[in-house]
Order: structure tokens, then C-alpha cells, then sequence
């Protein structure tokens, strides 16, 4: 056997690097792409603000001439200053069901981490947070949304062989939304006293362009929210315009939820969409020739809402700001015809957030897993 690892050099090697899955996961019925346009952008130093503050070498395994297996490593300036460390990430994680060449890949990617002075290895991570991460370790006969990846249960075997233990996990709930009408009025009269007491309101947007104003400003709470979450990477300006300009469009403005109090500050977000994951699998990572029409269809018409972001300005958590955006977006859901939820990932420990779901019959049904090894 001939096992080769070579680097990403030219774009036609990234191409290669970014179909790898197509093959892996060739008739999987659970897996999901990526659009191919928007993965390229990700590993664009010229298009991606990330690379402000981070760098990336990106591996490829070659078995007997066939390429089988790829590997990320991303080192993150901006992370391990915030939390002063000397660690290095991986993401973008494939490979066949084959140990060696798993073991090539880390061996690659372990090399360049200590060329580069690192101490420690830990992921599957993106630049941020907004980049898929964690690796599926419960939950491989449910469909993922878009905002994540899907992997075979071997992964998980390969990873621990390797020398990784957990860091931590994320989860993922499914939920119910109660049809038109049908919330339960205590919950009505909940939100309606914590509106009084507190002074907060959510925003009703009459357009998108009013949603799209306030855009910047719901980024900026992100920042503020998300600085205490595991692994999370402060967004700098450049990056929250760019991140707007790629995903605001796309929002419904009857799914972005914005709290405010009594002088018109933002308090609280909450983003959500509708799930796109089967419009996807037929776009089969392209939009062309006819990739756009199956995930317009898609936003269009759907079952699954997507919960994507969401945070509260401290000093205004535990006063039920939460509540009030999840009812609001689930009224407005509701009368587009939606009848479950996605939470997509929550921090395992995370444990107020997971509360807000409660009330809707959540079902614990995936788990991801961040790993960590030293070097």
C-alpha cells in the first residue's frame, strides 16, 4: 500500500480537497452538502476576513494514487489570544473507513502545529463560530441542517485511537411548534407580565430593508453574547459585514427576532430559517443549473424551522428576553406552516438555553463532540 499526504497548493487542489465528501458519502441518505461556491470562499485569503487573524494548511491523502481522506489545520491568532493559548484546530475531516490514513492526516497536520509552536490540537473547529464544528457523535440516522456536517460513527473511533479525549459536547434538540393559535395562554400571560416588568419588546420588522438595518447592530450583540462560549472568536468589523452581506439577504424578516428596551437598544436576537437541508441534497453543492430552484423551493415551502443564533445582552438574561423572541418566532412560523424546530447546536453545559425549549416537547436527537489531544 502507498499512503501519500500532500498540501493544498492551487485551486485546483482544493477543489479536490472540497469534493472529497461526494465520494465518502456517496449514497448516504443522511449526508448533506455544502455548496461548493461557498466552501471555496471559506479557504479564500482574499474574499474570507478570517485570515486576518489566522492561517491554514490543508492536507490531502492519497491511498495507491486515489484520494481518499482530507484534513484542515487552522491556527487562530485571534483565539488562542483571547484565551492565551498555544493551540491548533482541525476541521473539514474526511476519510475513509481506513485508520492508517486517518492517522497520516493527524500525523500531517500534528507536524505543522508543532512547526508552528503549538501545544495542543483540538476540533473539529471552523475560523469561527459561524463555521461548522464539533463532530457527530450520536444521531447518524437523523438529517443534519446546513449549518453542520455529517460523518460516519467511525470517525469517532478514529479520532480516540488516535489519542483524543472529549472536550466538550455539543447537543441538539427537536421540538414542536404549536400550531396557530395554540400556545398555551399561560405562556401568553408569562411573556406579557416580563414585557411589563422589563421595559422589552420584540421588534415587529414591516420589510426587510427595516431588518436589514439593524443587522450590524444584532452582530455586535452576537459578540457581546457569545464572549463566554467555548471556543468562540470575537468577530472583528470587517467580518460582521462581510458575514451580513453573505446571510442577511437570505433572512426572512419575520424569522429574525430583535428585543429591545425602552430606549430602543438592541437586548436580544434571535435568528431563524427555514430548514434547507433536503434543498441542498438536490442542489447536490451547486446552485447551477438547477441547485437555486430546489432551495428556493425550499425557503418557500417547508415543515422544519432552523434556529440559528441567538443571545442576550447580559444584565438583561434571566428576565425571560428569550421567551418572548421564541414565542414571537414561533407564531410567525406557525402561519408559514411549520411544524417542528431545529435548536442546531447548544453547548452541552449550556443549560438556560436549553431550557427555553421546554415548553414545546424537546427531543434530545444528536450530539457533537469536540476533541483534544497535546502535542
Amino acid at each position: 500500500m502507498s499512503l501519500e499526504i500532500r498540501t493544498v497548493e492551487t485551486k485546483k487542489d482544493l477543489k479536490k480537497f472540497l469534493k472529497l465528501p461526494f465520494k465518502i458519502y456517496k449514497g448516504n441518505k443522511y449526508w448533506v452538502p455544502q455548496l461548493l461556491m461557498d466552501e471555496m470562499e471559506i479557504f479564500d485569503k482574499e474574499k474570507n476576513p478570517a485570515y486576518e487573524n489566522a492561517e491554514s494548511k490543508l492536507f490531502l491523502a492519497y491511498k495507491d494514487g486515489e484520494l481518499v481522506g482530507r484534513i484542515a489545520g487552522i491556527l487562530s491568532h485571534a483565539a488562542n489570544d483571547k484565551y492565551d493559548t498555544k493551540n491548533l484546530r482541525f476541521g473539514w475531516f474526511e476519510t475513509i473507513e481506513d485508520y492508517q490514513v486517518a492517522r497520516a492526516l493527524f500525523d500531517a497536520v500534528e507536524a505543522w502545529g508543532k512547526e508552528k509552536g503549538m501545544e495542543t490540537l483540538t476540533g473539529p473547529h471552523g475560523f469561527t463560530d459561524l463555521d461548522p464544528e464539533g463532530m457527530l457523535y450520536e444521531g447518524y440516522d437523523q438529517l443534519p441542517t446546513i449549518a453542520v456536517y455529517y460523518n460516519y460513527p467511525y470517525y469517532n473511533d478514529f479520532v480516540q485511537e488516535y489519542g483524543f479525549v472529549k472536550e466538550i459536547d455539543y447537543v441538539e434538540f427537536k421540538s414542536e411548534i404549536p400550531r396557530v393559535g395554540k400556545i398555551p395562554p399561560k405562556l401568553l400571560r408569562i411573556a406579557e407580565r416580563l414585557k411589563e416588568r422589563s421595559g422589552v419588546r420584540v421588534v415587529k420588522f414591516k420589510n426587510k430593508r427595516e431588518a436589514n438595518k439593524r443587522a450590524e447592530e444584532i452582530f455586535d450583540l452576537l459578540n457581546e453574547a457569545f464572549a463566554e462560549i467555548y471556543g468562540s472568536v470575537p468577530l472583528t468589523e470587517k467580518q460582521i459585514r462581510y458575514y451580513v452581506k453573505k446571510y442577511f439577504p437570505f433572512a426572512n424578516k419575520d424569522l429574525v427576532q430583535l428585543a429591545v428596551n425602552e430606549k430602543d437598544e438592541a437586548v436580544g436576537f434571535m435568528i431563524a430559517m427555514p430548514n434547507l437541508s433536503r434543498g441542498f441534497q438536490k442542489a447536490k453543492g451547486r446552485l447551477l443549473p438547477f441547485g437555486w430552484f430546489h432551495i428556493l423551493r425550499s425557503l418557500k415551502k417547508f415543515e422544519v424551522l432552523d434556529f440559528y443564533l441567538a443571545g442576550v445582552k447580559e444584565g438583561y438574561r434571566g428576565q425571560g428576553v428569550d421567551l418572548m423572541m421564541v414565542l414571537a418566532v414561533a407564531d410567525s412560523s406557525a402561519r408559514m406552516g411549520a411544524l417542528y424546530t431545529e435548536s442546531n447546536q447548544e453547548l452541552e453545559t449550556n443549560t438556560k438555553i436549553h431550557a427555553q425549549w421546554k415548553h414545546f416537547n424537546p427531543v434530545l436527537h444528536k450530539r457533537r463532540r469536540i476533541y483534544k489531544k497535546k502535542l
